[in-house]
């Protein structure tokens, strides 16, 4: 059995380096690939991962068993077909566990769903998306559909807006770069009208979602600062428009930015002065 030493002995073989980091990429795409096939919820088949990875089966035959030796992936003892295995349910625990502000959001995030009996997330940026971190569900009888883990587009939604309205211009062109189909009639599809709005952002302090990423939810959103001014994560407050309307937009920005900079307070942030 192999020592550390020896293993740091071993020659270094570039094109051995590269071999291994190719299969763990196109490993890593076995795993992406079984979590976004909405298609197959009950398992996908070893010739529709072939054929949506452009890998022979010999070749996802072989990537497969490591994974399914750690559970990551497993496979119907019946259809044959693969899915993803317990050990990523531990995996994703485990990340958001430890995201301390999960931990400390969380009393802040009930007070004001309790406040303004309307769901309320906690999201991060991971561009040109958005990615739902917690949630405290509305207690009311209609509610969102949204999930924790789940993703949106940044550019139509009030989190990604807080979130871009703080950025470089470099991640604003990553995020437009991508594309800003329109989701709905109203939605944002021009970059110079995003710039436009993302100022007004700025100046108001939070950020709206008038019915721009899902017909009949309308969103508002502030962002939280981290110690070095940067936009850590957004608090947003959702809801159908028939509820969340127009004319208490302003009381609600003014509750979700609040909370955003109770938590900002909390994680020992500075709100940058304005530009």
């Amino acid at each position: 059995m192999a020592t550390p030493d020896s293993a740091d002995q071993t020659p270094d073989v570039p094109g051995a380096r590269r071999n291994a980091s190719s299969s763990l990429r196109r490993a890593l795409s076995i795993l992406m690939y079984l979590a976004q096939d909405d298609a197959h919820p009950h398992g996908t088949s070893l010739t529709d991962l072939a054929t949506g990875l452009a890998m022979s089966k010999s070749t996802v035959l072989r990537l497969v068993g490591p994974l399914r030796e750690e559970r990551l992936v497993d496979q119907d003892p019946e259809s044959g077909h693969y899915r993803l295995g317990p050990q990523n349910a531990l995996l994703g625990q485990l990340y958001l566990e430890r995201l301390d502000i999960r931990r400390t959001a969380s009393p802040l995030l009930h007070q004001l769903a309790q406040d303004v009996r309307e769901a309320v997330h906690l999201v991060s940026f991971d561009p040109p998306e958005i990615i739902y971190i917690d949630k405290v569900e509305s207690a009311q009888a209609v509610r969102m559909h949204s999930r924790v883990g789940g993703r949106q587009p940044a550019y139509c939604t009030a989190t990604g807006k807080a979130f871009l309205a703080h950025a470089g211009d470099d991640v604003l062109g990553m995020v437009t770069a991508a594309g800003m189909p329109a989701r709905t009639p109203a939605t944002i599809t021009s970059p110079e009208e995003l710039r436009a709005e993302l100022a007004r952002i700025r100046e108001r302090g939070y950020a709206i979602d008038d019915v721009e990423n899902e017909l009949d939810i309308r969103c508002v959103a502030a962002p939280v600062f981290d110690h070095g001014g940067s936009v850590v994560t957004a608090v947003s407050i959702s809801g159908p428009a028939s509820r969340v309307t127009h004319d208490r937009l302003a009381e609600i920005g003014r509750r979700v930015t609040e909370t955003a900079q109770a938590l900002t307070d909390r994680l020992g942030g500075v709100v940058p002065t304005a530009r």
